[in-house]
């Protein structure tokens, strides 16, 4: 049996998100892609991120589940959704993650300072006394 974190969507719900987080893993965005390729395979510290994640209802781009550590990649769409993104966010910090957020601009023009912002977190959150786990229960996506 999996064990099962409850910030992660209940088994009716994941049912419907898969589609659409696979859909969005084999279509990133360039800035996306770009950022993806500098993190993935554990890049970063040896820390494990995972794409296009689910936490509750709602799918981050990406996310060290160990770290509660949310990377969310912005393009010109979140210039007309930000009372959209407040509330995600604030539901997202509510359930024990933090949020770094870049611009596609950012990612795609100074992509080692992004790099630089997530690694300092990544350091301040693996040197710092361990983040608590959320509860657990059930099974694990």
């Amino acid at each position: 049996m999996y064990e099962r974190h409850e910030w992660q969507p209940p088994p009716e719900l994941w049912k419907k998100l898969k589609p659409l987080a696979r859909q969005m893993r084999q279509e990133p965005t360039a800035a996306e892609s770009t950022l993806w390729q500098r993190i993935r395979k554990e890049q970063i510290r040896g820390v494990k991120f995972r794409r296009q994640f689910a936490i509750e209802r709602f799918i981050t781009d990406f996310c060290s589940p160990q770290l509660h550590l949310i990377i969310e990649v912005d393009g010109p769409i979140h210039q007309y959704t930000q009372p959209e993104d407040a509330i995600r966010q604030g539901f997202l910090e509510d359930a024990g993650f933090t949020v770094l957020r870049f611009s596609n601009l950012d990612v795609l023009s100074n992509i080692d300072g992004v790099l630089a912002v997530i690694e300092h977190e990544v350091m301040q959150r693996l040197t710092n006394a361990p983040h608590p786990s959320p509860p657990q229960t059930g099974r694990e996506l």
